[in-house]
């Protein structure tokens, strides 16, 4: 029997034929420039079709003034977008795939910083994102809003998009009028579920009456059911069974979360996988005419095959698997999924950049947003083979020797530890973070496959290193803990007073090498997961935790990619207490002087041992020595400067594409 043979069985939407059941779905890349789809934008996409995806969702267009939300939107209401992305979808359906575009409005949601525009809703409702109220829609209002829908799939038909997808998830306009909290009208447009779905199915009716029968509509929703005000599966059974009986969509493809619980909408690793497969599995049990895509949390083709094989939906949307590896279908298609570069769910480079208002990119595959400079995620080989010795295997160093040796280059690696991965296999030792120590499983194979000659344990000085006569020497030693406690919130203190008595970089706790009292306090600098994550584990463990941070709340870095909160409530009820907006500015076996950094007050905190998650210092030492022979070497990672790991896999993938 077919590997994945759920997977590789060809769909029909509106007389298209899909090539397989794996649709790459709509997500805010942010690429746009002035509005427009440019080469970062068109490349990107390009690569995913070149990987397989039977069809393609390009992110969502704005369809009136009032739905701008990022900066990166296109531009809205404007024929002007056609000739633009008349170069997108060439480019995808000259490999095969279907492409079709989301049409989005946020309603009482929106951006009105970006849009400089009051935001519109149907009851006047509060926007989630902020604090700013929403204009309650008149009856003329609402049909100029359907009447922008209407425009829209017309310009994405003139565009040569093969379908659009409304949007009705995650709260938004359409979801605000089937949502009894949001829709407190008493006209025609509110009240019982046929006014309250009128909007949405006068929309999809239009569509499809302006387009033609050959043209893909669908539609888009998603489960909020954590919300008790949100609607319920059976709820949103309904909602869709009544468009469906109506044969007003093609298809429609279930997420997960809202902006009423805005975690599980991109869910982390703190997430079970497969989040919106209950609700499609319901779906499917009530539609008769449209097909039913499962998204959110489907990550690998394993996964894909096992909702398609279990009859919980008809196709699988996997996003940020393909951002990870955009060919991830072609290889599960030519029996290799042993080398597809596994999603490792932490959202930190994909919606950590969006939330920032940049265009994504992705932690584990730096070539995301690079695409039209870097030749997509495939390599040209070489034009001079060089010997290259690369000194460290934590990330930088491992997708350096990688690359290079997929170009053609002899590499051979030398790690000090005894195991790939440096200290990002430490990471991957914190609660539910095994998808790291996966993805290093990966690197092995890689680095197998490719011939690059690994040694471990192996600590080169400069004169070994010398003796190697190599063409190309690069140094990714990592860095190491500063071993001082200093605080950026008390620069004046050069030294923590007390080091010497049970103090404990992360590295050391998680390394298994610190010997720790039961009550330990983590002094978090960063809000990031070296000091929550390590948190988190000590709590595990039985250790009484207290977390000391100068932010004003513990995991402030881990906003952005929409982590905090599910990490705070893991904390929380591990009895974990939490000192905020405070310092330590002195330590003795007994516990800690914290200061406050409000109000100047100061106090004892008992504890046995001290944890520092605090900034490290680049290890150099090896390229002075380097240096002192007259041997240049290149610093990637770390070894050039600490940072966190998406900045180390992209140094090791750009140094290496110029050799």
């Amino acid at each position: 029997m077919r590997a994945f043979s759920h997977v590789f069985r060809p769909a029909v939407l509106a007389g298209h034929t899909l090539r397989n059941r794996v649709v790459f779905g709509a997500h805010t890349t942010n690429m746009a420039e002035d509005g427009l789809p440019g080469a970062r934008h068109i490349a990107y996409y390009e690569e995913r079709a070149i990987g397989g995806a039977a069809m393609i969702v390009v992110e969502p267009m704005p369809v009136h003034r009032t739905a701008v939300l990022t900066r990166g939107n296109f531009r809205h209401s404007s024929d002007e977008v056609i000739p633009a992305f008349a170069k997108l979808t060439q480019a995808v359906k000259r490999h095969g795939a279907v492409v079709v575009q989301q049409l989005y409005h946020v309603g009482a949601h929106g951006d009105q910083d970006n849009s400089w525009h009051a935001a519109w809703s149907p009851s006047g409702g509060p926007s989630w994102h902020d604090s700013d109220g929403s204009h309650e829609m008149s009856g003329a209002e609402i049909e100029e809003i359907i009447e922008s829908f209407v425009a829209a799939a017309l310009r994405c038909q003139k565009a040569g998009f093969d379908g659009v997808e409304v949007w009705a998830a995650y709260h938004c306009l359409l979801d605000q009028f089937w949502t009894p909290m949001s829709n407190t009208r008493d006209d025609e447009w509110g009240g019982s579920l046929e006014n309250r779905t009128r909007f949405s199915r006068e929309i999809l009716r239009r569509v499809r009456a302006a387009c033609g029968p050959g043209f893909i509509v669908g539609l888009s929703v998603s489960d909020g059911s954590t919300v008790e005000a949100t609607l319920g599966h059976e709820a949103m059974a309904d909602v869709v069974a009544l468009h469906d009986a109506e044969g007003l969509m093609d298809y429609v493809t279930c997420g997960s979360g809202s902006y009423l619980d805005y975690h599980p909408l991109m869910p982390t690793f703190l997430y079970p996988e497969k989040l919106g497969v209950d609700l499609a599995a319901r779906l499917k049990g009530v539609v008769r005419h449209a097909l039913v895509t499962a998204e959110s949390h489907i990550r690998t083709p394993e996964n894909a095959n096992t909702v398609l094989g279990a009859g919980e939906a008809d196709m699988v949307s996997i996003v940020r698997g393909q951002i990870a590896d955009p060919h991830l279908v072609a290889k599960a298609e030519a029996g290799r999924p042993e080398d597809v570069r596994g999603c490792i769910s932490c959202n930190q480079q994909c919606w950590g950049r969006r939330s920032r208002d940049y265009w994504i990119s992705c932690l584990i595959n730096p070539s995301v947003g690079w695409e039209h400079q870097w030749g997509g995620d495939r390599f040209r080989p070489a034009e001079q083979v060089l010997t290259v010795l690369v000194v460290g295997a934590g990330p930088a160093g491992l997708e350096a020797a990688r690359v290079a040796a997929e170009r053609g280059h002899r590499v051979c690696l030398h790690e000090a530890g005894p195991e790939l991965g440096g200290q990002f296999r430490l990471a991957g030792l914190q609660p539910r973070r095994a998808q790291i120590l996966d993805l290093l499983g990966w690197y092995a194979r890689q680095l197998e496959r490719l011939g690059v000659e690994r040694h471990f344990n192996s600590y080169l000085d400069a004169g070994e290193i010398a003796a190697m006569g190599v063409d190309q020497v690069i140094l990714a030693t990592g860095s190491l803990p500063a071993g001082t406690g200093f605080q950026k919130a008390i620069p004046q203190v050069a030294e923590l007073p007390g080091l010497d008595g049970n103090v404990w970089p992360v590295e050391d706790v998680m390394g298994r090498a610190a010997q720790l009292g039961p009550r330990v306090i983590v002094l978090d600098e960063g809000g990031n997961w070296r000091g929550g994550g390590t948190a988190w584990h000590l709590a595990e463990a039985g250790h009484q935790v207290v977390i000391v941070t100068p932010q004003a709340v513990v995991g402030r870095e881990l906003e952005r990619s929409a982590a905090d909160v599910p990490l705070r409530r893991r904390l929380a009820a591990l009895g974990v207490r939490f000192l905020t907006e405070s310092a330590i500015t002195g330590w003795q076996n007994g516990g800690a002087e914290v200061v406050d950094l409000l109000t100047g007050a100061r106090s004892h905190v008992a504890a046995d041992s001290l944890v520092l998650a605090t900034t490290n210092r680049a290890d150099v030492s090896l390229r002075h020595g380097l240096a002192d022979l007259g041997i240049s070497a290149a610093l990637i990672g770390d070894a050039h400067a600490p940072r966190l790991a998406a900045q180390a896999f992209h140094d090791g993938r750009k140094l290496a594409l110029s050799l």
